[in-house]
């Protein structure tokens, strides 16, 4: 009987067995019946140079990516990283008074004065309505030093500059921004909770002491809401606003910002004025907390000015 080629009676002749030897019948089915050969026990072929080459690529490829990966998140953390292992950070300079720490000063004041927060305030449609303020600054420096945030906390690192308010001349309201160093944290890079209380305790009393009859005041209650982390090595705002004033009591509220508009602490006060304030000596208190500027007298041209 003659031999045929059909694919059926080659698929029969296959898995029959000794009709075709081995050879012819791998060459058979590789040239007719590509499937087939998967299941033929012939031997393994090697793979070619391009696929394994190929595969040493894609090894490569993924060293490449993780490197990167590493190196981005080793110069940009991710927030939570950064704040449980932030980035260490020289201690402040000892000395207030070297040319180092004044020039670091000097560096911190210009950036102040350069903040687009602040360059908005000063450019407002209302901004007459403003006034500006340098809490502290005003103080002797002999006084300073048996303060806090003016005298053991100032320097470069802590509290590098005097606060600057922009308060509205009815009292109501005030912006005040603040630069916070490397040596007011708890947690490495994150500002202690105390020491913002403590600032938000001073603008907070500011706000309410200007509008209290006598202007003096003082702490009755202070309740605080810790919003997110604070870094340190950057400028706040603080923003207050008085909410009521009843005879001696004036009731306060305020927040921290970073410059983003970010929120970081709300805060709300109540302040009370002492029943014996009429004994204390306020000016004191005024030159603390920064008074308002004397407005400017206008006087007309012509008009004769006493010799």
């Amino acid at each position: 009987m003659k031999s045929t080629s059909s694919p059926f009676l080659l698929l029969r002749r296959t898995t029959a067995g000794p009709t075709l030897n081995h050879s012819s019948s791998s060459s058979l089915l590789h040239s007719r019946h590509p499937l087939l050969i998967r299941t033929a026990a012939t031997t393994p072929t090697p793979l070619p140079s391009h696929r394994r080459f190929g595969s040493l690529g894609t090894i490569s490829l993924a060293a490449v990516v993780s490197l990167g990966a590493y190196t981005l998140g080793a110069l940009f953390p991710p927030p939570p990283i950064s704040l449980l292992y932030p980035r260490p950070a020289l201690p402040p300079p000892t000395d207030a008074d070297s040319p180092e720490s004044r020039a670091y000063t000097a560096a911190l004041e210009a950036e102040l004065q350069a903040l687009p927060a602040l360059r908005a305030l000063r450019m407002r449609a209302d901004a007459d309505e403003w006034y500006e303020v340098r809490a502290h600054a005003a103080i002797p420096e002999e006084l300073r030093a048996n303060k806090l945030t003016p005298g053991a906390l100032r320097g470069p690192g802590k509290l590098a500059l005097f606060p600057l308010a922009r308060v509205r001349k009815d009292e109501r309201a005030a912006v005040v921004f603040v630069h916070l160093g490397r040596g007011l944290c708890g947690h490495d890079g994150i500002v202690h909770g105390g020491m913002l209380a403590t600032l938000l305790d001073e603008a907070l009393g500011r706000n309410a002491i200007t509008n209290l009859p006598e202007k003096v005041g003082v702490t009755a209650t202070l309740s605080l809401k810790y919003r997110a982390p604070t870094r340190a090595d950057q400028f706040v705002v603080m923003k207050t606003e008085l909410v009521s004033l009843n005879g001696r009591k004036a009731v306060v509220s305020g927040r921290v910002e970073d410059l983003d508009g970010t929120v970081l602490v709300e805060a709300e006060a109540l302040f009370v004025q002492p029943r014996y304030a009429k004994l204390l000596n306020s000016s004191r208190i005024r030159e603390a907390i920064g008074e308002r500027p004397a407005e400017p007298v206008l006087i007309a041209e012509g008009t004769e000015l006493p010799k």
